[in-house]
């Protein structure tokens, strides 16, 4: 059962009675001449509800007055502050603390069981040093974790100490102005998380709002990423300055395995070639943003992969397989067929004008055809356009078609033969340019040059 200070004497010899508080260096303030006021057997314990002696105190000028709220018994088991209750040594919440260094230690709950458990802490407490923690806090110095040294305060954090919020403001009602000892600042946000907060939950290390942002911030961090490429095993160490050489990187980094070679550069950084890919993991993961030697804190990054260019190289002529982009010109197409026809009557076979046969191929076309002037494709099993025999007369041109041209070798027809008077005569289209009048340069008489 629980006692308290108005209670019989019963088990009162372990009531606490102490000479100066344990706090931490926030909690104490900036003012190096501090004034505290004491009170033996002044509160219950928020703990283990046994009276202890409470200490008083103003951390500093415009600061609150602050007092210690769980004994020391509490605090010893713990490693906390009296006051904040936050660690002694990281200054994180006990959560953090607990869960960084894997330990699982479940204080009782009840009254009868928390009354034995704290009669037992105390006799290990006086067995030891009264400064090491006791119990499952005992070796948690040498294991420090990743966690513990990314998220620990190294120095105080005094605004903290603050005095609360003024609710006679935030009503309007205040009427001290400057000499209110109160903040006159708007209020947080009531449905923040951080409004709610426990002196219990802060101590036993369960539902702490604080903590639990404190290690959605650490998920957040940067992390150093393997790379892909199995075979790579070097470590970029950079930011040496001249204080750190190949004997203090070969002296930190043969703990992690067998060293292949270390290359100092002019530019100030280095190269750690390890024998296995396993001992550069571990050095990756060990060093990353918690390696300092020699007062400097050096950088650490993965080596580049060796075969990365090569592959650059190899995914190149793959990217012209790709989809065309919508939006962009295309190729030409082909010109139609009408168009392949000779227009001017020149010699060649087909139409096609003549040209000087060359000794191999020319690019983009058969044998002999310039590119330009290539004959199209023939499509699978059509058969090749021959000229109209002697004498057959040519449908007329779909509008819009430039007439066709009899091949060289079929004379043209005389007027009078098989055509109406109002036409011209057979075998001779109609002229839409000078250029296109055959007997303009007397390639092909007519009837008046002949009689």
């Amino acid at each position: 059962m629980a006692t308290s200070k108005g209670a019989n004497t019963y088990n009162r010899q372990n009531w606490e009675d102490a000479e100066f508080p344990i706090l931490c260096q926030t909690c104490l303030g900036d003012n190096p001449y501090i004034r505290m006021m004491k009170e033996k057997y002044g509160k219950e314990c928020k703990i283990c509800a046994r009276p202890f002696t409470v200490f008083k105190w103003c951390p500093g000028a415009r600061m609150r007055f602050k007092k210690t709220e769980v004994c020391q018994t509490c605090s010893k088991m713990k490693n906390v502050c009296q006051t904040c209750l936050l660690d002694l040594e990281y200054g994180l919440p006990v959560q953090v603390r607990d869960a960084a260094l894997k330990l699982q230690d479940s204080l009782p709950k009840s009254d009868v069981n928390k009354e034995y458990y704290t009669q037992n802490m105390e006799k290990e407490i006086a067995n030891s040093d009264g400064i090491s923690p006791v119990g499952a806090l005992a070796g948690k110095a040498q294991t420090p974790s990743d966690m513990l040294l990314k998220l620990a305060r190294t120095t105080p954090y005094y605004t903290r100490n603050r005095p609360h919020i003024c609710s006679f403001w935030v009503k309007g009602e205040c009427r001290r102005g400057q000499e209110c000892p109160y903040r006159h600042e708007k209020p947080t946000d009531p449905d923040d998380p951080l409004a709610d907060q426990n002196i219990k939950d802060r101590f036993y290390g369960m539902n702490d709002p604080v903590a639990n942002k404190l290690m959605n911030r650490y998920s957040s961090l940067p992390k150093l990423e393997p790379p892909e490429d199995r075979s790579v095993t070097t470590l970029y160490v950079g930011n040496l300055g001249d204080k750190v050489g190949e004997k203090e990187l070969r002296d930190y980094f043969y703990q992690f395995g067998e060293i292949r070679s270390i290359n100092v550069a002019k530019q100030q950084c280095a190269f750690v070639q390890f024998t296995s890919r396993i001992a550069a993991e571990t050095a990756a993961e060990k060093a990353f943003n918690k390696l300092i030697l020699n007062g400097r804190r050096l950088n650490i990054k993965w080596g580049r992969s060796q075969g990365q260019p090569a592959m650059k190289k190899e995914e190149a002529p793959a990217q012209s397989s790709l989809e065309p982009v919508p939006g962009l010109p295309q190729a030409l197409p082909m010109p139609p067929e009408e168009l392949t026809n000779n227009y001017f009557n020149l010699g060649g076979p087909g139409g096609m004008p003549q040209f000087r046969m060359q000794q191999g191929p020319m690019r983009g076309g058969p044998r002999g055809f310039p590119p330009m002037l290539r004959p199209p494709p023939m499509p699978f099993g059509a058969m090749p356009r021959l000229p109209p025999p002697p004498g057959m007369r040519l449908p007329p041109p779909p509008p819009g078609v430039l007439p066709v041209r009899p091949p060289p070798g079929v004379p043209p027809s005389q007027p009078g033969q098989n055509s109406p008077p109002d036409q011209p005569p057979r075998g001779l289209a109609p002229v839409h340019y000078p250029s296109q009048d055959p007997t303009r340069m007397g390639a092909v008489k007519t009837p008046a040059a002949t009689s």
